[in-house]
């Protein structure tokens, strides 16, 4: 039976408690056994016999022995005192006199309830945040997060819901969606400021939603929408206005006798279309006419056409006999003023 019980309390585990109990339990067992076999030698080593009863109940019911893990400290008081800080490994307590705080090493992450917050352009948004902080390596660090503050963790969690309203409720909307590092900047150092005495460093705070409105969200991409069809049509205003400058310069420096080129092209382009009728402007009916009445073309008066084709033929006719005339003019005077400027470089 006393072997049997041994096997159970080793593959128990590896707490150190529960071994040193069932090592008392076999211990009590002997001593039972022993005192049915030697009843008047227990009688007369009661009192030590009570002794070990009230000790084995004391390892029983207190905590003597704490096993630490690398991650794990533990603050130790002493008649409610911190006397020390236990760990990594085993921590011996003194039971009845010596009590224990267990504290994580590891970085915790907390996320913060969202909150819906009503920015400065009056737009109510809502916003979820995640914090990241753990508890200090040092002793001093780890007795400071138990003693300065009753939980850390939960403090901080209140402290960067109060701080996200007051941050996020002094901005507009597109300063917050433009700004998320910043604020993210302003709550962390807000944070380390509060909790300098608590033992801890917070590692990074996070803004990790943000929820817009649906009118809002439609709204701003209307507006956007709207910004670059206006730039669109900008950018159009601009390419016609270019256009019709360049339009004008190139008018500006048209002559008459360009103007008369265009003129008879343009005739030649309707008379080779497959239209039936041709419209002329009135300035060439009046050209024409002009210059057939007064005999200025070739020093000849032509008569008049009576039919529409002959009409045009005799206007064609007209006008490149007057912008033939016109350029050999124009050749003669270039070249009566080449031969004078040639005889006054000569003199």
């Amino acid at each position: 039976m006393i072997l049997s019980i041994v096997g159970l309390v080793f593959l128990a585990g590896k707490n150190i408690k529960y071994m040193v109990f069932f090592g008392l339990i076999i211990a009590i067992l002997a001593l039972i056994y022993f005192a049915i076999s030697y009843a008047d030698l227990l009688v007369a080593n009661l009192f030590w016999l009570i002794v070990l009863v009230i000790f084995v109940y004391i390892i029983w019911k207190y905590d003597f022995i704490v096993q630490l893990l690398d991650y794990q400290r533990v603050v130790i008081y002493r008649f409610g005192k911190v006397n020390r800080v236990g760990g990594p490994g085993w921590a011996f307590l003194w039971p009845l006199i010596e009590d224990y705080a267990l504290v994580d090493l590891r970085v915790k992450t907390i996320d913060v309830p969202k909150q819906e917050v009503v920015t400065k352009d009056g737009i109510e948004i809502t916003l979820d945040a995640i914090v990241y902080l753990r508890v200090k390596k040092d002793n001093q660090s780890v007795v400071n997060s138990i003693i300065e503050v009753e939980d850390y963790a939960n403090a901080s969690s209140l402290f960067i819901t109060a701080s996200l309203r007051d941050i996020v409720g002094s901005m507009t909307l597109s300063d917050i969606i433009s700004n998320i590092i910043i604020i993210n900047m302003k709550m962390k150092d807000a944070l380390e400021k509060v909790s300098k005495n608590w033992g801890i460093t917070i590692d990074s705070i996070e803004i990790s939603d943000i929820q817009i409105p649906d009118v809002v969200l439609n709204a701003m991409h209307e507006e956007k929408a709207a910004v670059q069809q206006k730039l669109a049509r900008m950018e159009r205003a601009l390419a016609h206005k270019a256009e019709i400058d360049a339009v004008q310069e190139a008018a500006s420096k048209l002559d008459d006798k360009a103007l008369a080129y265009y003129y008879i092209k343009a005739i030649d382009n309707m008379g080779n279309s497959k239209g039936s009728k041709i419209f002329f402007p009135s300035e060439f009916s009046r050209l024409a006419e002009t210059f057939s009445n007064s005999g200025m073309l070739s020093g000849q008066k032509t008569s008049p056409a009576k039919t529409s084709s002959d009409k045009s033929t005799y206007y064609k006719q007209v006008l490149k006999q007057y912008v033939d005339g016109a350029v050999k003019k124009a050749k003669q005077k270039e070249h009566i003023s080449s031969v004078s400027k040639k005889k006054k470089k000569k003199k």
